[in-house]
């Protein structure tokens, strides 16, 4: 079992930044892939961005490519969702999710490949 604690989120203007963060504890972190999803009100749930175990590979969704970047600290069992030029679009409730991958992939873009789930943290966009 792996426990993901996201947090971060919050109200921010228009062009403004947010770092989310995602804690995890259980199993060995550095062997999961870990992503970031979101779902905004009456929308289905929508990948944002993933990175690999070893930190060498990254995928972001082309909506926030350039804008989003993900990293993560194995040291400390988190993965980061660095946001900047936020826009009313991005509003919406953010998840961590860690994908156990076997070895199959570097990371997915795929909500059904991810074994484990955040609760979730609210990002808030005013204009």
């Amino acid at each position: 079992q792996v426990q993901l604690v996201e947090s971060g989120g919050g109200l921010v203007q228009a062009g403004g930044s947010l770092r989310l963060s995602c804690a995890a504890s259980g199993r060995t972190f550095s062997n999961y892939a870990m992503g970031w999803f979101r779902q905004a009100p009456g929308k289905e749930r929508e990948f944002v961005a993933a990175i690999s175990w070893s930190r060498g590979s990254t995928q972001y969704a082309d909506s926030v490519k350039g804008r989003f970047t993900i990293s993560r600290d194995n040291a400390k069992n988190t993965v980061y969702l660095q946001m900047n030029s936020l826009n009313t679009e991005d509003t919406a409730v953010y998840y961590c999710a860690a994908d156990r991958t076997y070895g199959s992939r570097l990371y997915s873009s795929q909500a059904f490949d991810y074994d484990y789930w955040g609760q979730g943290t609210q990002v808030t966009v005013s204009s």
